[in-house]
């Protein structure tokens, strides 16, 4: 029993060494991100001094869909009054073309519900006298932003406009956990060439601060990870080595008890 718990005393000093190097480790990267990063907030700040206005919006602006830009996936319904001939329901592929009845293929990629009414009413004027044109979206799909870590519903969200702030992201991701290390979360922006741009976001202050000037915008394909506290994943790494200790330190009664042992063990 003796050499039991000093084995578990060696093996419990180990992991709190290695998860304190692994998080002094990242806190000196993510010291080094703020830097980087508020160097250029700052010379953003000189360059658009109404960022932090236009950061304080409602959310109700994030979400219009009259400037909505169209993209593969998107689902629109297409209303021709007096027509219904011209009228339907059509899916956007992944090219941002959809296939309209007696025309064919046409590209709507990027362009807004109103553009997209003007566009079908001249393609249709041969056709229809004075058409009246109405599009409906049907489906938001072609927008993604992905919430992940410590949070309520990790995973990926389709967002109805060009960009959503990290507050009314983390809301529909379920809010953060208790283990979420919520001054350290990180917004990830790839760009087409394959680089990524990290930058620290502190969501203690955006949800519980009230301070909205570090609301930044998350934009299509940007991913927030929540990372967890330093306490939460050295519970994550004992809570195994506990259990199995425990039960190999515990000699089985009978032969019933050992063979259960064994399985769990085995597992």
């Amino acid at each position: 029993m003796e050499r039991t718990f000093k084995f578990f005393g060696l093996v419990l000093a180990i992991l709190m060494l290695q998860t304190l190097a692994c998080a002094a480790e990242e806190k000196k990267v993510e010291d080094l991100e703020v830097i980087e990063v508020a160097g250029q907030d700052a010379k953003s700040e000189q360059a658009q001094p109404k960022l932090a206005l236009a950061q304080a919006m409602p959310s109700s602006l994030y979400q219009d869909p009259l400037k909505y830009t169209l993209g593969p996936d998107d689902i629109v319904q297409i209303d021709v009054m007096r027509h219904p001939e011209f009228s339907g329901t059509y899916p956007i592929n992944m090219e941002g073309k959809l296939q309209y009845k007696f025309v064919g293929d046409i590209d709507v990629n990027g362009l807004t519900k109103k553009e997209l009414e003007e566009k079908i009413k001249s393609i249709i004027a041969n056709f229809v006298l004075s058409p009246e044109i109405n599009v409906t979206i049907l489906e938001y799909r072609s927008k993604v932003i992905y919430v992940l870590g410590e949070v309520g519903a990790p995973g990926k969200y389709y967002i109805r406009s060009e960009n959503i702030p990290v507050r009314e992201a983390v809301v529909q991701a379920g809010l953060p956990t208790l283990s979420a290390a919520m001054r350290r979360c990180r917004l990830v922006t790839p760009d087409k060439n394959g680089k990524v741009r990290t930058k620290s976001v502190d969501l203690y202050s955006i949800l519980y601060g009230g301070d909205l000037r570090r609301n930044i915008d998350m934009h299509p394909g940007d991913v927030l990870y929540v990372p967890a506290t330093v306490m939460a994943k050295i519970i994550r790494v004992i809570n195994p080595v506990t259990s199995t200790v425990g039960l190999a330190a515990a000699g089985p009664s009978d032969a019933s008890t050992a063979r259960t042992a064994a399985r769990t063990l085995a597992k």
